[in-house]
């Protein structure tokens, strides 16, 4: 069966799925205009974009993509955001697909695709559909012996190609109009069915030009369905219930890849159906309501939630939807997790207590399937709720004492709701919004897997342009708010109301807890300073510094009430030490696995 790709729906919901309609779909916004004349390749890119659900475009202007922009300014429905730089532009489309299910950048060759690359390759570790567009040379500069600008003085043209294609699913270089339709379209849908980034690089000279295989009007494409093999699928449900039933006390943990397999739903049916205690990695936090009646919290080794990692790794079965154990998920390699005793679901596949495997198994029919014949078994939950207790709060602060990081997202956790989401910076930042408890519908974005410096920055612009009926709430430390600063610019521009916290301790702080240096001490800005410099009397923004508590819970109500309509910019002073206990425990155990002998013959 096909799904039409026609204005889609595919805004993450409370369980994290992304969503895309079944059955007759709106069709996308049309240009008043259909003369054949309008029958362009920009134009067909451009309606394209609007169809799946992209009406925010992330770009950087060059001479190769001028044209191109035109086109995309000129779509009903498709809203062009200028970025300062090609990487936030990226990173501004990544927070877009996490929030939409999709995200679209546009720069220039090579000069603005080498820049963007990093993003790019965050998009593709983290599995989110993006598609990179590229302004390339004008189609009769190619097989020519020419050398162009923006390059790196070769007549080869294939440099920024060759390093795309290994971080996007698929690579399209339109520099003729007969197959251009046709790349497109593949692309696109190639973005969509493997939850990847693509890249399209379109000659400059192209996007403008009419031809016979576009229509003023595109006809909606259509995505196959991708359906699992029913008898793989039988055979590892049967081979599963086997397994489980046997258990006395199985555990179900959600992964990360649950996002582009969509089966989150499905966890929570298998956990209503099973009544087995319900946890999540680190990076699928926010992928499964909390507030679910077997959620235990988040499983991440020596720095778990209370009690998490105990009734997880003292379990004879767990099932795993998803994962993904690299070093920073493993605590550097630490878990204590028996292959023999997991089940581990990938996207397509399964694999039974370290046995048999089972492929074309789709994640969501897989744990469907499971729901309907596991047996009950609440022995683990049971031991969690006997050995659970209420965990201490921060000492309480003294007058105009100095602000301890522990108080502050004390006050934090009193600023979630349904209407609100929280974006958390590689760092410490990471470890305390890990601890945060999120109210059903509060949405919840880190990058663990990539773990770029900086990246928030742009992801805030993003996500909160995907969602504007959000206030995004984003925790950044000071050294990576460096990195990609100016970028706060674009949301004055775009009258974003985000809430930004920078956490000014002084430096590195997360690598300084995995080995420290001279080189994790950076020089301090006058951060509020900086943002009013950039605010510059135009648009709403507000900006304050906090040292101690009575100052933080201030600007916190005036950031939550009369300036509810502004960006709000809250630099927060905290002593370069003060970081959580979960961060020093992490660290050392990283630094344990980065700093092992070479193995010896």
């Amino acid at each position: 069966m096909d799904t039409i790709v026609g204005s889609l729906d595919t805004c993450k919901p409370e369980s994290g799925d992304v969503v895309r309609r079944s059955g007759p779909v709106q069709p996308a916004p049309r240009s008043l205009v259909t003369d054949s004349s309008t029958a362009t390749l920009g134009r067909h890119l451009a309606h394209r974009l609007v169809e799946i659900g992209v009406n925010d475009v992330f770009s950087v202007p060059g001479d190769f993509n001028l044209t191109l922009l035109d086109h995309l300014i000129a779509e009903p429905g498709l809203n062009l955001i200028g970025c300062c730089n090609e990487l936030n532009a990226g990173y501004a489309a990544d927070g877009y697909a996490r929030s939409r299910g999709v995200g679209a950048c546009v720069v220039t060759f090579t000069v603005g695709g080498l820049s963007v690359i990093n993003a790019i390759a965050g998009a593709y570790s983290e599995n989110l559909p993006l598609i990179c567009i590229v302004g390339g040379p004008n189609s009769n500069d190619y097989g020519t012996n020419r050398i162009l600008h923006h390059t790196i003085g070769l007549s080869d043209f294939r440099q920024e190609l060759t390093c795309f294609e290994a971080v996007t699913c698929y690579q399209a270089v339109v520099n003729n109009l007969e197959d251009a339709h046709e790349q497109i379209d593949k692309a696109i849908s190639m973005a969509l069915s493997e939850s990847k980034p693509v890249y399209i690089n379109i000659s400059c000279n192209l996007a403008a030009t009419p031809h016979p295989t576009f229509r003023s009007n595109p006809i909606p494409f259509s995505l196959s369905s991708k359906s699992s093999n029913m008898m793989s699928l039988e055979a590892a449900v049967e081979a599963t219930v086997e397994f489980l039933n046997k258990a006395v006390k199985p555990v179900l943990v959600g992964g990360p890849k649950m996002r582009m397999a969509k089966a989150s739903n499905a966890l929570v049916e298998l956990a209503d159906a099973s009544s087995y205690p319900l946890a999540v990695m680190p990076s699928a936090k926010g992928l499964v309501p909390e507030d679910h009646p077997r959620f235990i919290g988040t499983y991440w080794g020596a720095v778990s939630s209370p009690f998490c990692a105990e009734i997880v790794e003292s379990s004879d079965a767990y099932l795993f939807a998803g994962p993904i154990f690299n070093d920073y998920a493993s605590v550097g390699y630490s878990l204590l997790i028996k292959k023999e005793k997991a089940i581990i679901i990938q996207p397509d596949r399964v694999t039974v207590a370290n046995g048999p495997t089972f492929g074309c198994v789709l994640m969501s029919d897989f744990m469907s399937e499971l729901a309907k014949r596991v047996k009950r078994n609440g022995t683990a939950y049971e031991n969690y709720h006997r050995i659970f207790l209420t965990q201490g709060k921060p000492l309480k602060s003294q007058p105009k004492e100095p602000l301890r990081v522990n108080k502050m997202f004390q006050h934090v956790q009193k600023m979630l709701s349904s209407e609100t989401a929280v974006i958390a910076e590689t760092g410490d930042s990471w470890f305390n919004c890990q601890k945060l408890k999120l109210p059903r519908g509060c949405g919840y974005e880190f990058q663990m897997q990539y773990g770029s410096i900086g990246w928030s920055v742009g992801a805030t612009l993003g996500y909160a342009q995907a969602r504007p009926e959000k206030r995004v709430l984003a925790f950044i430390g000071d050294g990576s708010f460096q990195v990609t600063a100016q970028e706060v610019s674009t949301m004055i521009r775009n009258e974003q109301k985000s809430i930004i916290f920078l956490v000014n301790n002084g430096g590195y702080t997360i690598k300084v807890e995995i080995h420290d240096g001279p080189y994790n001490v950076i020089k301090n800005w006058n951060y509020a300073g900086f943002v009013d410099a950039i605010h510059n009397g135009e648009g709403k923004c507000w900006t304050t510094k906090v040292r101690c508590e009575e100052e933080l819970v201030e600007a916190i109500s005036i950031a939550s009430e009369s300036k509810k309509d502004c960006l709000c910019f809250i630099e927060v002073i905290l002593h370069k030490d003060d970081t959580s206990k979960e961060l020093l425990e992490w660290g050392s155990r990283v630094s344990a696995a980065n700093s092992r002998p070479p193995n010896h013959d």
